[in-house]
């Protein structure tokens, strides 16, 4: 091990106090733990987690040791239990969310799309909409998302078919995406769809852990090459709106931004207060109603600052 070689990769998935980390130039996986030195310099957040880009040793029959943590320039996470100051990441350095619902069958729920949202938008993530289920549109049905459609980009495909996959790929290269979505829309095809040797990468971690490691979070990264991944995390439903306040959600509507502080009283909730520069947009066409309504029952299970825990 003395002069062995630094390699540095990517945290795909967690067990407890050993990580996986797939190298960036070999086709490797070496079940890691953090030198001790690095154990010392964290507080308040998760030493290591899938997602970070680390330095590693190989030490041997497929093992190896962390040597440092590259800074994280972003996180999804959210407060670990019964603490205010101490996060539990679920995924560190995500480059965009990738919300994927079905154009039919089963419905479209657009307010669960607008909660999706919301939580990226707090996050500081770029969000991409994936319309899935192309092949069961016909010309005369309405559009339920085309609201998002000047808001954000929407991708329609068809994993059927194959439509649109092409598209999609092309704004996932080069990053970490998150993908999300309720079940039935074909989520889990997508991702297959995505990653051909998923199975395979699963299997190589799986032979990796065979020493009895078997306890894991819920997030992992998946390889599309070398710089592209995409982080499947169940756990992100139930992430929901926390550490979203009342007085932040509207900011975290972006069609909301060019308005926010024209409204005639500056503690303004855009609810029935006169003047309210939302509302008037909403009368000039420039917000779609149904996004504001999804504001609104937001706003109802919110904590404010004053009674935030």
């Amino acid at each position: 091990m003395v002069g062995s070689p630094i390699l540095r990769g990517t945290v795909t998935k967690a067990y407890g106090k050993f990580f996986a980390v797939a190298l960036d130039d070999e086709e490797r996986i070496l079940l890691s733990t953090p030198k001790g030195l690095l154990k010392r310099d964290r507080r308040g957040t998760d030493l290591v987690a899938v997602g970070d880009r680390v330095t590693v040793i190989d030490v041997g029959d497929g093992e190896g040791r962390i040597e440092s943590v590259e800074p994280r320039q972003s996180v999804l996470a959210r407060l670990a239990r019964q603490t205010r100051a101490t996060e539990q990441i679920l995924v560190a350095n995500p480059d965009q969310a990738l919300f994927v619902f079905a154009a039919r069958d089963p419905e479209p729920h657009p307010r669960l799309l607008d909660r999706f949202l919301v939580l990226a938008e707090s996050r500081g993530l770029a969000s991409i909409i994936v319309v899935n289920k192309h092949d069961l549109v016909s010309g005369e049905m309405d559009d339920p998302f085309a609201a998002h459609r000047a808001i954000y980009p929407v991708h329609d495909i068809s994993v059927r078919s194959g439509f649109g996959i092409d598209d999609l790929i092309r704004k996932l290269a080069g990053k970490v995406s998150v993908v999300a979505g309720p079940s039935g829309v074909g989520k889990s095809s997508l991702i297959n769809l995505l990653i051909p040797d998923r199975m395979q990468q699963i299997a190589e971690i799986s032979e990796a852990t065979g020493k009895g490691r078997h306890t894991t979070t819920a997030a992992q990264l998946f390889r599309l090459d070398r710089d592209t991944f995409i982080a499947d995390t169940p756990g992100i439903r139930a992430l929901a709106l926390q550490g979203v306040l009342r007085e932040d959600l509207a900011a975290s509507f972006p069609e909301f931004r060019p308005h926010l502080g024209q409204c005639r009283f500056s503690d303004c909730m855009h609810e029935h207060e006169p003047g309210c520069a939302i509302r008037d947009a909403i009368e000039r066409g420039e917000i779609a109603q149904s996004r504001y309504d999804s504001f609104l029952a937001m706003r109802q299970g919110l904590p404010d600052d004053q009674d935030w825990e």
